[in-house]
């Protein structure tokens, strides 16, 4: 029988669900061979059935008058590598942002108990990072040793950040490219938006001559989102902060849309969390700003109509949003099939599309 979808009913989501099991080779390791050809596992809420396309096939799973609504942030090259010059150990850092001039924001991995004034050598050389203090989140405050816009010396200085599961980090060179949309615009990302990933130039073509057009906001996607919920109780998780903004221009195809009685498609759960965010405060309006909005089950949706996401953690706040908007046992059904029917998870792995 076809599970229906929920809309804001009140429970509490079992950890259980939060805890699902992956068999690790599903994990997707690389992105598949084209972009657009990723597996797209279609969620209709109404009825509660499922259907196995292909993502190219996007454009006629929607209607003419429909809006994608898209996020245009850039991934920073935000992985930095280098030697403490007091023990010459191995250190790995993850820029974060800048909370002011000529200081950065970091998290640090290396053996051994870091200290203030310690100096960190990052290949390749001679650049250096000379540690201020701890932060209560236990991040490291450090000053560069060149002056400049952090986005101008991670380009010459930093790595891909790639996230842990693929290749336990270690980006290559296709990651380059892969790991960024093909409308990233704006930098201050460290880590993609995935689910634009499977987007090419062709497929807005397409969705345009449908009579599908595209709006952009952006969301600077920051680490906290993959950090797991640790309490038994999700609502009190503590959630991270990100910068976002929603243009005029994004504002005016909204309106239009809303004028001809078009869905408003999220492209990803950080364009759901722009757009739920100022519709908190009401009537959609230009903004710009912080959020640490917290979508979870019960949540009533007051701007995103259909959500096209990837496949995401256990334990994960984005694992709840998505919860919130299909209804937890839908969601658990399609999970279910998509591990059954072998699809590819994570950040590079195939989408699921929630009519």
């Amino acid at each position: 029988m076809p599970l229906t979808a929920s809309r804001g009913f009140a429970f509490a989501m079992s950890m259980p669900f939060l805890d699902y099991e992956l068999p690790p080779e599903l994990i997707a390791q690389e992105p598949a061979p084209v972009r657009d050809q990723s597996r797209l596992l279609v969620v209709r809420r109404p009825t509660g059935s499922l259907e196995h396309r292909v993502f190219s096939d996007l454009p006629e799973l929607l209607n003419p008058g429909d809006l994608l609504v898209r996020n245009d942030t850039k991934v920073l090259p935000a992985r930095l590598l280098g030697r403490r010059r007091r023990t010459g150990g191995k250190w790995e850092g993850l820029f974060l942002h800048a909370p002011a001039d000529s200081v950065w924001e970091l998290m640090c991995q290396t053996r051994g108990r870091l200290t203030e004034g310690e100096i960190i050598e990052i290949e390749p050389r001679p650049f250096t990072l000379t540690l201020l203090a701890k932060t209560a989140e236990g991040h490291w405050l450090a000053r560069p040793s060149e002056s400049g816009v952090p986005a101008d010396l991670l380009q010459r200085f930093g790595q891909v950040p790639l996230p842990p599961y693929i290749r336990k980090g270690r980006a290559g060179t296709v990651d380059q490219d892969r790991y960024q949309t093909v409308y990233a615009l704006r930098s201050g990302a460290v880590a993609a938006p995935t689910a634009g990933l499977h987007f090419t130039p062709d497929t807005f073509e397409r969705l345009r001559m449908r009579g599908i057009p595209s709006a952009a906001v952006t969301l600077h996607v920051g680490r906290g989102t993959f950090q797991p919920i640790q309490v038994d109780d999700y609502t009190r998780h503590a959630m991270h902060r990100e910068w976002g903004e929603l243009s005029a221009d994004a504002l005016t195809a909204i309106e239009a849309c809303r004028q001809h009685c078009g869905k408003l498609v999220a492209v990803g759960t950080t364009t759901v969390r722009v757009l739920e965010t100022v519709a908190a405060t009401g009537a959609l309006r230009p903004w710009r700003g912080e959020t640490d909005l917290f979508i979870h089950p019960p949540y009533e949706f007051k701007a995103v109509d259909a959500l096209l996401t990837n496949f995401h953690l256990p334990r994960s706040t984005l694992l709840l949003l998505v919860g919130a908007f299909t209804g937890v046992e839908l969601l658990r059904h399609a999970y279910m099939t998509a591990i059954a029917e072998r699809y590819r998870f994570y950040s590079y792995g195939d989408a699921m599309l929630i009519l």
